[in-house]
């Protein structure tokens, strides 16, 4: 896969540059998939120079997104980030504790293992697709195939097998912790952004600006209104061209 992709988009493997793979952009978030939008988040923090692939290209381990630096190619968005922290020297959990480092880990997990679950089912059960921001109709055929793949991974995981009411209810339980434990703070752990910050946002952006005719969007704005300014927060400080990307940004390629 590699090197056909290096043929394809003419990677130069001699430079430091990061080659991010990643699906198609949204119209109202830079990826509808929170985990393109954590990596790309965490290279914008880190201020690592990166250009964004945009395409269907899947890595070895068959997802989105996966990134190629002098010819490696690094699988899974947190593998991808683990590998970029020593590669660069990057450590943005230097400033927490050990307790608060705990914590962070255990929100990553409850975020990308648990409340992911919930966006997930969501949006390809009970919403139309076309109030998420997609570019494109998606086509009833590809829909519908979606829609079946997409119950048989969430009823081996768990969250499918539960109904609309009790899926809304454990997605309003995590909100409710970050919510809780974010307070009026600015980022996760004060004043200075985490790693796990990245992920958060990947996530909470999902509802907040794509999902906006869900109910935990609703939620966010009547109960958990630090979480949309968390938001916002996270977008204007790391994303402050998020409305020209939307556009078309001139740093991606399409495959």
């Amino acid at each position: 896969m590699g090197s056909w992709l290096s043929r394809k988009s003419k990677f130069d493997d001699t430079s430091n540059t990061v080659y991010l793979m990643q699906m198609p952009r949204g119209t109202r978030v830079p990826s509808l998939s929170p985990f393109p939008l954590k990596l790309e988040t965490y290279l914008r923090m880190a201020k690592i120079s990166h250009k964004s692939i945009l395409g269907f290209s899947l890595s070895s381990k068959g997802k989105i997104p996966w990134i190629r630096h002098r010819g490696k190619d690094v699988a899974d968005s947190q593998f991808s980030i683990e590998y970029l922290n020593k590669e660069f020297g990057v450590d943005f959990n230097a400033h927490l504790t050990n307790e608060e480092k705990a914590v962070s880990r255990a929100f990553l997990k409850m975020v990308e293992e648990n409340l992911f679950w919930v966006l997930v089912c969501y949006r390809w059960f009970f919403m139309d697709p076309k109030d998420f921001g997609f570019s494109k109709p998606i086509p009833w055929l590809w829909l519908a195939y979606i829609r079946r793949m997409t119950r048989g991974y969430a009823y081996g995981h768990g969250m499918g097998r539960h109904s609309e009411e009790e899926i809304f209810h454990i997605g309003k339980l995590d909100l409710q912790a970050l919510s809780d434990y974010l307070g009026a703070k600015k980022f996760l752990f004060g004043d200075k952004p985490s790693e796990t910050d990245c992920s958060v946002f990947g996530m909470l952006a999902q509802f907040v600006f794509s999902n906006i005719e869900s109910p935990h969007c609703a939620l966010i704005k009547k109960e958990f209104p630090n979480l949309e300014r968390y938001c916002h927060t996270m977008r204007n400080t790391f994303w402050p061209d998020w409305d020209q990307v939307l556009k078309g940004d001139a740093s991606s390629t399409k495959l």
